[in-house]
C-alpha cells in the first residue's frame, strides 16, 4: 500500500486551468498504476485518468479528453493532474488511486488519497 495525499484543488473560471498533484508515501509508488477519479454531489464516483506505472497509456474518460492530461515522475513520487477548458461539469471533490492494474474501476485501486476539491464557476 501507498499512502496518498492530493493538493492543488480550488475555485475556478470555466475556460481556467487547475494541475492537481498526488504526493505518494512507500517505496512501491513506481510499481503502481496510478489513477484519477472524481465524485459530484449526489453522483458516484467515476474514472478520470490513469496511467501505468511506467507513465504508460494513458487513459482518459470521454468527457475529459482533450482537456486534461495525467502524468507521473517517479523519482518524486508524485502524479499529476493537469485540467484545462475546466467546465461547470467538471465540479467535484478528485481522487487519486493506486494498484496494481491499469483499470478505469475504483475497485482495482487500493490505495485511496482524501481527495481534493475542485470547483468550476461559470
Amino acid at each position: 500500500q501507498v499512502q496518498l495525499v492530493e493538493s492543488g484543488g480550488g475555485l475556478v473560471q470555466a475556460g481556467g486551468s487547475l494541475r492537481l498533484s498526488c504526493a505518494a508515501s512507500g517505496r512501491t509508488f513506481s510499481n503502481y498504476a496510478m489513477g484519477w477519479f472524481r465524485q459530484a454531489p449526489g453522483k458516484e464516483r467515476e474514472f478520470v485518468a490513469v496511467t501505468s506505472w511506467s507513465g504508460g497509456g494513458p487513459y482518459y474518460a470521454d468527457s475529459v479528453k482533450g482537456r486534461f492530461s495525467i502524468s507521473r515522475d517517479n523519482a518524486k513520487n508524485t502524479v499529476y493532474l493537469q485540467m484545462n477548458s475546466l467546465k461547470p461539469e467538471d465540479t467535484a471533490v478528485y481522487y487519486c488511486a493506486g494498484g496494481p492494474l491499469v483499470t478505469t474501476n475504483p475497485r482495482g485501486f487500493g490505495s485511496w488519497g482524501q481527495g481534493t476539491q475542485v470547483t468550476v464557476s461559470s
